[in-house]
């Protein structure tokens, strides 16, 4: 018998896919930042430019964890459109 492709295809793991072993270190690398910024609960003074501003550490975390995803998402979505 021969093999069709789509015998094959049906064959692949789940984990051999392309698309998901690119996310596989970003879902890890996310989980470990998550566990990080909610384990550090206590509260910080923050000073943004000029005012200082109290608030817990796992919340300016956060933030900083969401910023750095948007830029990752916009440098992401940039370089699709350029190759294109």
């Amino acid at each position: 018998m021969t093999r069709t492709s789509t015998d094959k295809a049906h064959k692949t793991s789940f984990f051999s896919r392309p698309a998901v072993r690119r996310l596989i270190p970003f879902v890890l690398i996310t989980a470990i930042a998550l566990v990080f910024i909610f384990e550090n609960r206590a509260s910080v003074e923050i000073r943004l430019l000029i005012p200082m501003v109290t608030m817990p550490l796992w919340g300016a975390l956060l933030i900083a964890w969401a910023l750095g995803m948007l830029a990752c998402l916009f440098t992401v979505r940039r370089r699709r459109s350029h190759r294109h």
